[in-house]
């Protein structure tokens, strides 16, 4: 198994060598880490990585090779592992029973019966089907199962079934400067890109001075023209947090190769759905937000902007005012999206998730509606199409 781990890690482009690797088993021997999953990882990317460059790629393959090996240290400690413990709360449901579940029917009730029974409920609860807590059938809390409902913390096992989520969630900025893979979307993106001669005349114009001397019956005749630069303003707004942690790697390879390949690059955060603000930095993006407005205000029809997101979440979302899953919004996200496609007609929307299962989930098709059908698949034939659709003039033009 460590031989095994141990060349996948230089697979991934970890420099690491045979002496660090006889190390990491001396160390073993020597029981420098005890029977713990996470003081192997320590040891483990001490004894291998040697630039902290390359923590994330060893984080990778660490996580897919020892997949579930923590299990396997618990055991042999003679510990009752905690998820054990917490299996009281976390119901399995056969077929039939998930059959005979039935949501409350509608936004307003599901809302209004929430308030109803934080007014009421007084103390914790753990299973059921009413109360709001853990495990059980109800549609108020989290970690059990209900085809519609509101989740309010997090117990660890999701269902991805909530239309709104009352818990403090944390998310991570994209890695811009991630190089792995991103070639090909290189040269996917360098089909929008458009060159003009802008500034000031300081490059010397070879042709031009050549043509202007014989001109001048040998006279030198030096001429000069403004440097030859990217005229392509490139707007960037990517989904980030819920469903789209399963899409990180490929957003950060486009977000990096975006970064290099526009000079004239902004980007912004969203969640599920554009509403009234926005945000630079997911580590402030409670206290530091951009009004959409603003954004609207500031970038000119000019740019090109490109939607980043899987689409995947409660209509209500799109179409209900208050329907975010982390706020009230006023207005309906429909709403926002129109007055973006009416201020930009330069815009596409890259989803991540597979194309053929875009007809089943009524939020993509609700989405592509609000944008003309310029959705576009994540892959590289997708965004060849979309850089296509971004040189044509107006958003009614394009076509999936």
């Amino acid at each position: 198994m460590l031989v095994r781990f141990f060349l996948e890690v230089r697979a991934a482009g970890i420099p690491a060598s045979i002496t660090e690797f006889l190390s990491l088993l001396q160390a073993l021997e020597a029981r420098v880490a005890s029977c713990s999953a996470e003081e192997f990882y320590w040891l483990a990317r001490l004894s291998l990585v040697k630039d902290e460059r390359h923590f994330d790629r060893f984080d990778r393959v660490f996580a897919e090779h020892f997949a579930g090996a923590e299990r396997v240290f618990e055991r042999l400690l003679a510990e009752v592992p905690a998820e054990w413990l917490q299996a009281m709360a976390q119901r399995l449901f056969s077929d039939e029973e998930r059959a005979k579940v039935e949501a409350l029917g509608s936004w307003d009730k599901l809302l209004e019966t929430l308030k109803q029974r934080l007014a009421e409920q007084k103390s914790k609860h753990e299973g059921g089907n009413k109360w709001i807590g853990t495990g059980g059938t109800s549609p108020f809390g989290s970690g059990g199962y209900n085809p519609e409902g509101i989740r309010i913390g997090d117990a660890g096992a999701r269902q991805r079934r909530a239309v709104k989520v009352w818990e403090a969630r944390e998310y991570r900025n994209f890695d811009d400067r991630r190089e792995l893979g991103t070639r090909n979307l290189k040269m996917a993106l360098r089909r929008l890109r458009k060159f003009a001669r802008q500034g000031a005349a300081d490059e010397l114009d070879l042709d031009g001075t050549i043509e202007a001397t014989a001109r001048n019956a040998g006279w030198l005749d030096l001429k000069l023209r403004p440097e030859r630069r990217n005229a392509v303003k490139v707007l960037l707004l990517l989904d980030v947090g819920g469903s789209m942690e399963d899409h990180v790697r490929i957003c950060e390879e486009l977000f990096s190769a975006a970064r290099s390949e526009f000079r004239q690059l902004e980007h912004f955060y969203f969640h599920n759905f554009i509403y009234e603000t926005v945000w630079k930095d997911n580590r402030r993006r409670q206290s530091e937000r951009i009004k959409t407005t603003e954004l609207l205000r500031t970038f000119n029809g000019d740019y090109r902007v490109i939607f980043v997101g899987d689409a995947a979440m409660s209509p209500y979302e799109i179409v209900q005012p208050g329907g975010s899953v982390e706020h009230f919004n006023e207005e309906a996200g429909s709403v926002w999206m129109q007055r973006m496609t009416a201020h930009f007609p330069h815009l596409v929307w890259l989803n991540p998730e597979p194309e053929e299962r875009w007809d089943w989930t009524p939020s993509i098709r609700l989405t592509q509606e609000l944008i003309g059908n310029r959705m576009f698949p994540l892959t590289l034939g997708g965004l060849d199409r979309a850089m296509v659709a971004l040189r044509r003039k107006r958003i009614n033009e394009g076509s999936r």
